[in-house]
């Protein structure tokens, strides 16, 4: 720590749900006000280090794949206790860079939360302002799924070339079904064969990927004030 609440609230909600592999919390305690949270350390190293590092062959790489596709799959298998919300794990305010860094949400809707990402601009100017795919994209109904959100290769902690565990989930929450693939290529990294094998292993969303990249240029940050 310090970290947020959201990161703790994650991280016990995977635990209890799912059989993805995350770090068990100790105790948490709090410092003139922060949260800090004792966890189980995990040995291994990062995905991104060993992946660039020729530490994994082929098969690995492919093996490693798979074995995310599966757990974001039991992320995507569970269900919310209100449809359509989007927030955190227990559907309190939420946090991802992609938005700011200041806490927001929740909210009752995508709608709400598709507005919030146009800075409130109109569906029926959204075209004009951010392009046709923006408009198809925020028209359309999506599921909530529950997001790591950061499922960059810094976050997967392999050993033996296996994943033993997946860290960092102060963006977990609930989001429309596409935010894990849009949000998988959020944070670039010089790794083409990554993110050639994520896209064959998970359900795409490039229509999704294509309206989040015109937000990302030209409404950015939507979380800050203007």
């Amino acid at each position: 720590g310090p970290c947020d609440p959201m990161e703790l609230e994650a991280l016990e909600y995977v635990a209890e749900n799912t059989t993805i592999p995350v770090p068990k919390v100790f105790r948490t305690y709090r410092d003139h006000g922060r949260l800090y949270i004792e966890m189980e350390y995990i040995p291994g190293m990062n995905l991104h280090a060993a992946w660039l590092g020729g530490l994994l062959s082929q098969e690995q790489k492919k093996d490693v794949v798979k074995m995310l596709a599966s757990y974001v799959e039991q992320l995507r298998s569970l269900e919310p206790s209100q449809e359509g919300v989007i927030g955190s794990a227990r559907l309190n305010e939420c946090l991802d860079d992609r938005v700011g860094p200041l806490p927001f949400g929740p909210f009752k809707d995508h709608a709400a939360f598709h507005s919030f990402l146009r800075r409130n601009i109109p569906l029926e100017a959204c075209t004009e302002v951010f392009g046709e795919t923006v408009t198809r994209c925020h028209s359309r109904q999506y599921r909530s799924c529950f997001t790591h959100a950061d499922l960059c290769p810094r976050n997967i902690v392999v050993n033996r070339g296996e994943i033993v565990a997946i860290v960092d989930w102060e963006f977990g929450g609930w989001y429309p079904e596409y935010w894990e693939y849009t949000k998988a290529y959020f944070s670039l990294v010089n790794m083409p064969d990554w993110f050639e094998n994520f896209r064959q292993a998970v359900k795409s969303y490039d229509d999704e990927l294509t309206a989040e990249r015109a937000l990302w240029r030209q409404c950015d940050l939507p979380g800050l004030p203007q």
